[in-house]
């Protein structure tokens, strides 16, 4: 009995309350990877727009869309050359007003990406300074700087990129620029007030189109150390009471979003900000979301946590009492664009990273995502969810490697950059080329078989995982004691499980790999597998399995 349906509460959807962003349930669209709608094999806007009220009938609140920007792609348009255009891949500025306006017309917000940590090398601004040369007024926009060395042939410092290799790379006249990520992808100097005014400008340019709020990329990076120091004056900073790397979760970032902040205010319709920020502590997090600045900041920590009771809990207290004082709700998060989807990092050992290359034990990674789905949708706070996930999609972890198009993935000694894996374009049909994806074909191969794992493959099934995801959202949305808040009372349970109540309801979760008897604390509304009773009012909680109760 995989499903048990409770009668309708009072509905509180998005649309009828302010402060929506507490409790919702946001969905991020990969566009290049979502549907494909002028069929030359990459997705788009009008993709996007059509498959809409499938968003819709999914039953979540908001819509968070990666970057569709003007941008060579050297890192999936996380390289703008234009913030204010959209690039001729994705569609036009016509289709983006027509993908807001629609999308309100189905109750749905909408997020973009914001990337203010770097622009493209394409971008206007860097392309002047390098062909202005030494002395450019725009230079100082970047961090330009003298390499070391007796000919200046060394970098400026010995920070390295999260791609791999120096941070730093010499241009044609000897000058030094400083790239966090790719070198296409050279890092704005927030110090200039020309930058600050140009982003407040495109925050404003984006909400005059009706945009409900933005996912700031990397939003711990914005702000380096004065003089950009060496990494082995860390411990220099750490006796100043700066935990922070000095690249990364500098205490100047928090100036910069209070202002954004006032922007937003300018705005009717309850504007959000949500923060991209990978910081050592949800302590540190916390400080995103004071009330002036950020509403809210991805949970990095939840993501990375293994499926074990005992570490879930520590990470649920940790995160509620972490947001308490600030007054932001907590967010929950277990797959994204960068890490390997969750169906596949549980299948596969602890401490193996977030991105992985093994596909691991398939059955066992869908049971445990499923399970980990709903322990998340029970908690208190917003949830996010990565497009495919709802179809317990894995990771394609067998691409080609000429097929990759990663950048990390051919750099050394960065990230693993098998992030193409959780990137492959969505399956919609059970047959056809690129099974409904678009006519023309995918970017990145789909597997064989994907089909089995499509939207049409799974609708009407009861025992599908996109089944469940919409009857977890559902009685997400009928019952008012889920969603925002804070209040979370924990359950005696057995070792391995965690139980928790929260008012009228009531969530176990068994994270081992053997059933467990526990008395039944109500009746079933929804299990992520089946579930039967046992004589006494006992019931035997399969192993890898949550159970919602009405109490």
């Amino acid at each position: 009995m995989t499903q048990h349906l409770a009668a309708p509460a009072a509905d509180h959807t998005s649309g009828t309350r302010t402060d929506w962003w507490r409790e919702a349930v946001i969905y991020q669209v990969y566009p290049r990877s979502f549907a494909d709608g002028d069929g030359d094999g990459m997705g788009d806007l009008t993709g996007v727009r059509a498959r809409l009220p499938y968003l819709k009938d999914l039953g979540v609140d908001a819509v968070w869309l990666s970057p569709f920007y003007a941008s060579p792609q050297a890192d999936a348009g996380y390289d703008v050359a234009d913030y204010r255009a959209v690039d001729p891949m994705f569609g036009t500025l016509d289709d983006a007003d027509a993908l807001i306006r629609e999308a309100h017309d189905l109750d749905l917000r909408v997020i973009v990406d914001l990337v203010p940590n770097h622009s493209s090398d394409r971008h206007d601004w860097f392309r002047r300074a390098l062909a202005e040369g030494p002395g450019s007024p725009l230079r100082e926009r970047y961090h330009f700087r003298q390499g070391k060395g007796a000919d200046r042939e060394l970098p400026p410092n010995d920070w390295e990129s999260v791609f791999g290799g120096p941070a730093w790379t010499r241009t044609e006249d000897g000058a030094w620029y400083l790239h966090l990520f790719a070198p296409e992808q050279p890092d704005f100097n927030w110090d200039h007030p020309a930058v600050r005014d140009e982003f407040r400008s495109i925050l404003r340019f984006w909400l005059d189109k009706g945009v409900d709020g933005f996912r700031v990329d990397v939003a711990h990076g914005l702000v380096k150390a004065a003089g950009l120091p060496d990494i082995g004056h860390h411990d220099q900073l750490k006796l100043l009471g700066n935990d922070s790397m000095p690249f990364f979760d500098q205490d100047g970032v928090h100036a910069i979003y209070r202002s954004w902040r006032q922007v937003l205010a300018e705005y009717a319709g309850d504007k959000v900000m949500v923060a991209e920020a990978w910081t050592p502590t949800v302590e540190r997090t916390a400080l995103y979301v004071r009330p002036d600045e950020m509403h809210q900041a991805f949970n990095f920590q939840y993501l990375g946590t293994h499926w074990d009771a005992a570490e879930l809990r520590a990470v649920i207290d940790s995160s509620l009492a972490a947001m308490r004082p600030v007054g932001a709700p907590a967010t929950w998060v277990l797959s994204n664009h960068d890490v390997t989807r969750h169906a596949t990092r549980f299948a596969n050992p602890p401490g193996l990273g977030t991105q992985l290359r093994t596909p691991g034990d398939r059955a066992l990674g869908l049971r445990r995502a499923r399970a980990a789905t709903l322990l998340m949708l029970a908690l208190p706070g917003s949830a996010y969810l990565y497009q495919g996930e709802e179809l317990g999609l894995p990771d394609v972890t067998d691409l080609p490697d000429a097929a990759r198009q990663d950048p990390s993935f051919h750099r050394a000694q960065g990230q693993d950059g098998f992030r193409d894996g959780c990137r492959v374009p969505l399956p919609w049909t059970k047959d056809g080329s690129s099974y409904g994806f678009g006519a023309g074909g995918s970017w990145l191969p789909q597997p064989e078989g994907w089909g089995e794992l499509s939207v049409q493959a799974q609708t009407g099934d009861p025992a599908s995982t996109l089944e469940l995801y919409r009857e977890a959202l559902r009685v997400r949305r009928a019952r008012p004691e889920l969603g925002a808040g804070d209040a979370l009372h924990w359950l005696d349970a057995p070792e391995g499980v965690l139980a928790f109540r929260r008012a009228g309801f009531v969530c176990t979760a068994n994270t081992t790999g053997a059933s467990v008897r526990l008395p039944a604390p109500g009746r079933v509304l929804l299990a992520s597998a089946d579930v039967e009773a046992a004589d006494g009012g006992v019931v035997e909680l399969p192993a890898d399995t949550t159970v919602w109760w009405e109490v």
